[in-house]
């Protein structure tokens, strides 16, 4: 039977780290998958055009997070499963999210998320899903026939 594992699986380097994924083991992080996200991300530069859209009003003396790490941070918890802002107490602490937020330190806190959100208004969520919206329309080589929009919010 052929084995169609594969053993070895790199990422896009972190602050001049190596990122690498072997199956072979060990505690490194639970969620890997923040680094596919990452890999995406980067393709789509999603992240970089929502740092276009909301602005970053605090005073840099004071600021230890960038907008972009904070960002990062927050999507790729929603985008993992962690909607709660008490789920980075131990995110923000996980080497393979920092790396997918491409931070080598600690991340930021639950607090400092919240006062990320509690910034934004009512434009800033409209140019939010017109950037969405746009992204998706990009995606296609031609208009579709036809889209199919399922807001049925059961799993079943």
């Amino acid at each position: 039977m052929t084995n169609c594992t594969q053993e070895l699986f790199q990422f896009p380097s972190c602050c001049t780290k190596k990122v690498e994924a072997k199956f072979t083991g060990g505690d490194v992080t639970s969620d890997g998958g923040a680094l596919l996200l990452r890999a995406i991300d980067d393709r789509l530069n999603l992240t970089e055009q929502l740092l276009k859209i909301i602005p970053d009003k605090r005073n840099p003396d004071y600021i230890v997070h960038s907008m972009e790490s904070l960002l990062k941070q927050r999507i790729y918890g929603i985008a993992l499963g962690y909607e709660d802002l008490n789920d980075h107490i131990t995110l923000r602490n996980d080497l393979g999210f920092q790396t997918a937020v491409n931070r080598d330190a600690v991340l930021a806190s639950s607090s400092t998320l919240c006062r990320l959100e509690n910034t934004s208004n009512r434009q800033i969520a409209v140019d939010m899903n017109k950037l969405l919206v746009e992204t998706f329309i990009k995606s296609f080589d031609k208009v579709p026939e036809e889209l199919i929009l399922d807001f049925d919010p059961t799993d079943d």
